[in-house]
């Protein structure tokens, strides 16, 4: 394939969303492994950009982090980032909900009769053990950082609550959340994110860039999800999977970015190689 100067990008930062596009089904697809070791390697830096809570990033990813391999981590949604320092994490920046701001999320998800968990960067609290609904039991049941405590947020700095629908994923669509600052972010048919309404990738993107010393707009993004839409409208090339959410494939397209193949189909390789940050045989 010859690269056309048009196609040349050369990102300074590339950010990554985890599930989807690096991963799928919670394991790190080896060739994006690979690609993510070749990467570090260059003077581009590594910065994965996920909606997990910091206490549910994959095994595998945090390897890489603590190697040296990836940069630095943007975790629950923007709330909170941050990178490695004499092997201990450093925090960059972080925005903990307030208490009124989660007491008003509880008093809402209370009234709807919604199963709901607030996440710290340690631990995991939640509403409730349904039994109506069989993952969650086993999640709370098999996860050392999860606990079921309705009050949490009144002892422990909390940066987003995640709820999960018990078979009608439109159980909030009453609610008018930005008439309260909030967001509702869904993130799967069962469960979204609540958030201040101001919370966003794209925030801890530019968080990340100032850290730096860099514009967002000589950044790459990859992600599939509605939670990368901010984002893909900050940096200069977003990328999206072809088995992501529409509006984000047409964010990508509408912002000078493309859609690229699904993680089976080596997506991020292709794109990297179209965009000549590798070449042919280094991209594979």
């Amino acid at each position: 394939m010859t690269i056309t100067e048009q196609q040349i990008f050369t990102p300074a930062i590339i950010f990554f969303d985890i599930d989807d596009t690096l991963s799928r089904d919670g394991i790190l697809a080896e060739h994006n492994k690979s690609t993510l070791e070749q990467l570090a390697k260059t003077e581009i830096k590594v910065v994965i950009a996920t909606g997990r809570a910091k206490p549910m990033l994959p095994e595998d990813i945090i390897d890489l982090h603590d190697s040296g391999v990836i940069d630095a981590i943007i975790c629950m949604n923007g709330q909170y980032s941050f990178t490695k320092n004499a092997q201990q994490d450093q925090k960059i920046k972080h925005y903990p909900l307030s208490k009124a701001q989660a007491k008003l999320i509880v008093d809402i998800c209370q009234q709807q009769d919604i199963i709901y968990k607030f996440e710290s960067t340690t631990h995991i609290g939640w509403s409730g053990n349904s039994p109506r609904h069989e993952l969650l039991r086993k999640l709370i049941d098999e996860n050392h950082h999860f606990m079921i405590d309705p009050d949490f947020y009144k002892a422990n700095d909390v940066y987003q609550c995640s709820v999960f629908f018990e078979g009608d994923n439109e159980q909030l669509a009453p609610v008018n959340f930005a008439d309260y600052g909030l967001k509702l972010v869904h993130w799967h048919a069962m469960g979204a994110d609540i958030l201040p309404i101001e919370a966003s990738k794209a925030r801890a993107v530019k968080d990340i860039c100032d850290y730096y010393e860099v514009s967002p707009a000589d950044c790459m993004a990859f992600g599939d999800g509605n939670n990368d839409i901010e984002m893909f409208e900050l940096v200069g090339c977003p990328v999206a999977m072809a088995d992501g959410a529409e509006i984000l494939k047409q964010t990508a397209l509408a912002h000078n970015g493309k859609v690229t193949g699904s993680i089976e189909e080596n997506g991020i390789q292709t794109a990297l190689t179209e965009y000549g940050v590798f070449n042919d045989d280094s991209g594979n």
